[in-house]
């Protein structure tokens, strides 16, 4: 059996879009449903995709506005991305594009799922699947709905970034890109 392959995410996104509450759901296979702001939290998960293991680095950060400064710390020795935004909240949806144009302006090689959260909230959605959809495919980057109450969601959601990691790598099987909506 292959070594473990070593890869570190960084989560991002604007303040309480649900970053934390998927990163805990992944790591720890639960919902945290109380918001305390987030600092800076490293997870380390082992996880297993198309038969090899991956040990995980997981860097729930806090949240982005437009004006923050983006850390230095938030492109060194990151593999990829998974760039949020509420589907209840268009200023999210915007900080996020913000943070990407910001992730282009630092680094080479860039593997990114845009995952929009809390669609289970569909009677204040802002957001529609397909504008998230529109904005993924704009970016090369695979595209995922999800909320953080549901486990499987959440499992999806990294899964998918490491295929994503895979794919820059030269190592994803032959598939064609596909976009999950969850």
């Amino acid at each position: 059996m292959p070594q473990p392959k070593y890869r570190k995410i960084a989560v991002l996104g604007y303040r309480s879009v649900g970053k934390s509450s998927l990163t805990i759901q992944f790591v720890e296979g639960q919902f945290v449903d109380s918001y305390d702001p987030t600092i800076e939290n490293t997870f380390n998960k082992m996880v297993s995709v198309n038969g090899q293991d991956f040990n995980l680095q997981l860097v729930d950060t806090a949240g982005q506005d437009e004006y923050s400064i983006f850390p230095q710390s938030h492109s060194m020795d990151i593999h990829g991305y998974v760039l949020v935004y509420s589907v209840t909240s268009m200023k999210s949806f915007e900080v996020v594009q913000v943070l990407h144009d910001k992730l282009l302006d630092m680094t080479i090689k860039l593997s990114k799922t845009l995952e929009g959260t809390a669609f289970s909230l569909s009677l204040s959605r802002v957001i529609k699947p397909e504008e998230g959809k529109k904005l993924a495919d704009s970016w090369g980057a695979a595209f995922m709905e999800s909320s953080a109450k549901e486990n499987q969601t959440a499992v999806e959601v990294f899964k998918r970034i490491i295929l994503e990691m895979e794919k820059v790598d030269g190592n994803a099987p032959s598939e064609e890109k596909k976009c999950a909506v969850m």
